[in-house]
């Protein structure tokens, strides 16, 4: 008798949570190396929905095939490549092609991520801001006498004006980028990180985020109207049920 309150309730919180995903994207629309996430929901199992008399319930009529309540099924990553941004700043990177940079995080541990807009600290490593110290393809902190830079598009860093080496940006990459997590800083951890051989490095230059501002707002729009159609319905049904309920006790 109330299961239409299970399936309607269980439609709501997916759209609630849909529309939390929209919302993440959205804001992040402008953060360099954003990469957006997309949300998914499955039903129960189909079940097999029969009629039974009101008194003899000895034989069943069958009716169909029935799913039951609307549930989260995955939130994942599309890794689809942003555009790149030029930004003249001698201290940003763009990766084109496959692969993250690595940072070395204060707990020692190693995170990845594609924003490559990078300052230097107070002893002069290349550190991504507010996260911790970029990596060389050697797995060691980036130490950097100045920011007047000339890099190769393999990330080979030089003095602009000598052409020393100083090191060279590592560039990792993973045999699946979906077994990644993303951690709440909004960086990506896992194993099994190599050296990537499919990518170009563009000085001056970062990621944009891969977010779709178009497709963001037709989304937006179609789940706020499914949750108003919900919520609506859910209140018609409360209604009906209520009704139903209160002329039963006046038989």
């Amino acid at each position: 008798m109330f299961k239409g309150f299970y399936n309607l309730t269980s439609a709501m919180l997916s759209h609630g949570r849909r529309l939390d995903v929209v919302s993440h994207n959205m804001t992040n629309i402008s953060t360099a190396g954003y990469k957006a996430q997309r949300y998914t929901d499955s039903t129960f199992q189909e079940v097999m929905i029969s009629r039974v008399g009101n008194k003899d319930k000895s034989r069943s009529t069958e009716l169909g095939m029935e799913s039951y309540i609307l549930a989260p099924s995955q939130l994942y990553t599309d890794y689809e490549q942003g555009a790149p941004e030029e930004t003249g700043l001698p201290l940003d990177f763009c990766i084109q092609g496959e692969g993250f940079f690595a940072i070395q995080m204060a707990d020692g541990s190693t995170a990845y991520t594609r924003a490559g807009s990078f300052t230097l600290d107070d002893e002069g490593y290349l550190t991504l801001a507010g996260q911790g110290r970029v990596l060389d393809d050697e797995g060691q902190a980036i130490q950097l006498p100045t920011d007047k830079l000339y890099v190769d598009q393999t990330g080979g860093i030089y003095s602009e004006i000598s052409r020393n080496y100083l090191a060279t940006l590592g560039v990792y990459s993973f045999p699946d980028n979906g077994a990644l997590e993303q951690n709440d800083r909004g960086l990506f951890t896992g194993g099994g990180a190599a050296i990537s051989e499919n990518y170009t490095i563009l000085h001056g230059a970062v990621e944009r985020s891969n977010v779709n501002m178009v497709q963001e707002m037709v989304s937006m729009m179609t789940t706020q109207r499914a949750l108003q159609s919900a919520a609506q319905m859910s209140r018609i049904y409360d209604q009906v049920i209520t009704r139903a309920t209160s002329e039963l006790g006046r038989i």
